[in-house]
């Protein structure tokens, strides 16, 4: 690569040259957190940023998190980084699309929706870039019978209701064994309950609004179809009074009765609601948390790590959690399959969409 910095890897020894430049396009749900992944793990645990110039392309709907206050670049300059390394750079569609098609990008990492990620994959098409994608997803929580059963709602709504359902990673399809089926979902949709919807700013808040208007209605037809089709919703939306149509506001919802002929257990919702299943065994749980176009990440509660050492390798998914869910290790590789894309973020792994493997192979001269 062009100006490439010749690096040794602490972990095995070997030479890698960072690639030149690397194309971060981030999401609007945690944009300064995508932003950082990518470098600060590589840099912290292999000795370097990962590239020698690095742009950063946040989504529309983030501009003031990153780019109108800078918050990530103004403060590169605090971790060592040299002036000018690491820049945003606020693009329309169809400006990134000619970036990429242009070759002057040799590594594009991009976070978003799977059409985003087809969009990517073709305008980069021909270029020999690197292209890492982490798209949609539909992410699974199974638990089984011997499970701790207060925690696992505890935990489960959170996951599903963090950020207001507006996590990569958070739960949105939920398959209990059918013999603590009544208890987890009475215990979820009661703690559901008492969340306090409202302004972001007011500390009383425990929920605060969707992106916009267009992503909270969405999630509005996603429950209403459901009901349409015979599913029972467990929380009474009318309690929460800023949750109305063409608000951004949405009262969180569980549901059951469903069943994956509905949108809201195929569909990408992004939103505060969950549909929980009853299942009769392992194998049932296996196939409907594999019944699915995404695999990012899944969760099984219980108490038996041999169930989950079965259970894993089985899912596919890139990530298998065990009692908790909606949290990233940055020694861990985070990585999805299906429709949730390719390409590997955290880790020693990701290091490797941040350099070029680079081989010496020296015939030295002999001693006369």
């Amino acid at each position: 690569m062009s100006n490439s910095v010749q690096i040794v890897s602490p972990v095995d020894g070997s030479l890698y040259a960072e690639r030149a430049i690397v194309d971060a396009r981030t999401p609007w749900p945690r944009a300064g957190h995508c932003t950082v992944e990518l470098p600060v793990p590589h840099r912290s645990q292999l000795g370097c940023a990962g590239a020698d110039g690095r742009e950063l392309g946040p989504a529309e709907t983030c501009i003031a998190d990153v780019v109108g206050g800078g918050a990530v670049p103004n403060r590169s300059g605090h971790a060592g980084l040299p002036s000018g390394v690491f820049q945003n750079v606020a693009l329309t569609h169809a400006q990134t699309n000619e970036l990429l098609a242009g070759g002057a990008v040799d590594q594009v990492n991009f976070t978003g929706s799977v059409e985003g990620g087809r969009s990517i994959e073709r305008s980069a098409a021909g270029t020999f870039a690197g292209v890492g994608l982490e798209l949609g997803g539909k992410d699974p929580a199974y638990v089984r019978p011997d499970a701790n059963v207060a925690n696992a709602i505890e935990n489960i709504v959170d996951g599903a209701f963090f950020n207001s359902g507006q996590s990569c990673c958070g739960i949105e399809r939920v398959y209990v064994d059918h013999s603590i089926f009544d208890e987890f979902v009475t215990g979820a949709a009661e703690l559901a309950a008492l969340y306090e919807l409202g302004d972001p700013l007011d500390r009383s808040t425990t929920l605060g609004p969707m992106v916009h208007g267009r992503a909270a209605d969405a999630v509005r037809q996603q429950i209403s179809d459901a009901v349409d089709a015979g599913a029972s919703s467990l929380v009474d939306s009318a309690a929460f009074e800023r949750s109305v149509a063409g608000s951004p506001y949405l009262a969180p919802q569980v549901l059951v009765g469903v069943s994956h002929s509905m949108s809201v257990m195929r569909e990408e919702s992004f939103g505060p609601v969950m549909g929980v299943m009853p299942v009769k065994s392992d194998k049932q749980a296996i196939e409907l948390m594999n019944d699915s176009d995404f695999g990012l990440s899944a969760s099984i509660w219980t108490q038996d790590v041999d169930a989950v050492h079965a259970i894993g390798p089985r899912l596919e998914t890139g990530t298998v959690f065990m009692n908790r869910a909606d949290y990233l290790d940055p020694g861990l590789a985070w990585t999805g399959v299906k429709d949730t894309g390719r390409g590997i973020t955290l880790s020693a792994l990701g290091y490797s969409s941040l350099t070029q493997a680079k081989s010496y192979h020296l015939r030295l001269p002999m001693s006369s």
